[in-house]
């Protein structure tokens, strides 16, 4: 019988991925170096190509083409929804893909914040923005309504292009640093913060599609 607690398992999971993380700074330096020497395909609007891209430095330009994968998923998935169809409730404690939309802008706006000027929370413009839309829930039903798809398009296209237009500017070893303020339990990096702003698009990327196989007069889910 396996003994190991869920918080032994992340404890080793995590002090792995640092272990991992040191010697990710070493081959950095190296992938510079190998695109001088060998035929590295220049990834420029491939969302198929997941890898370094010109404009940023090597793991930052990887992590971007994973964001630009998920976002094009997403913009495909919802490109044709009626208003109907973005404020349908399944249930009376489900969120509607609308909000779910939202939820994307604001999830990242507070990893910009966090990881770009160091705070811990939203603002108050940022809460008043982003509030509803964060927490979800009661709040989000109520609020989050009555919209085209060009307008959450809108709003998550802006906070994206701030993200990568930020990203530019930063260095590998700034994306590898460990942040002591999120480390008191267990080793945690800028990396991973964007790496969980990815999980977190594909995450909610599932129950979009959960949400539109169950929109009136859907085809039934072969999923």
């Amino acid at each position: 019988m396996n003994t190991t607690s869920p918080s032994q398992s992340r404890r080793s999971f995590l002090r792995t991925t640092t272990q991992l993380t040191a010697g990710l700074a070493g081959l950095t330096a190296g992938l510079s170096a190998f695109a001088a020497d060998a035929a590295v395909p220049s990834v420029k609007d491939g969302v198929y190509v997941i890898g370094p891209i010109p404009g940023y430095s090597p793991q930052i330009g990887t992590l971007v083409s994973m964001l630009n994968y998920n976002r094009f998923t997403i913009l495909s998935m919802t490109k044709a929804f009626t208003k109907q169809e973005l404020d349908y409730l399944v249930d009376p404690k489900a969120n509607t893909i609308g909000a779910l939309l939202l939820h994307l802008g604001a999830t990242e706006t507070f990893y910009q914040a966090n990881t770009f000027e160091g705070r811990q929370d939203l603002n108050d413009a940022e809460k008043k923005e982003w509030g509803a839309a964060m927490e979800l829930g009661d709040e989000g039903r109520k609020q989050i309504k009555g919209n085209e798809i060009k307008y959450y398009v809108d709003k998550i296209t802006a906070v994206r292009e701030k993200t990568l237009a930020m990203l530019k500017t930063k260095d590998d070893a700034w994306l590898l640093a460990v942040d002591p303020e999120w480390s008191k339990e267990e080793p945690l990096n800028t990396y991973w913060k964007w790496f969980h702003v990815c999980e977190h698009e594909s995450n909610h990327r599932g129950q979009i599609a959960f949400l539109k196989s169950r929109l009136p007069g859907a085809k039934a889910s072969k999923e």
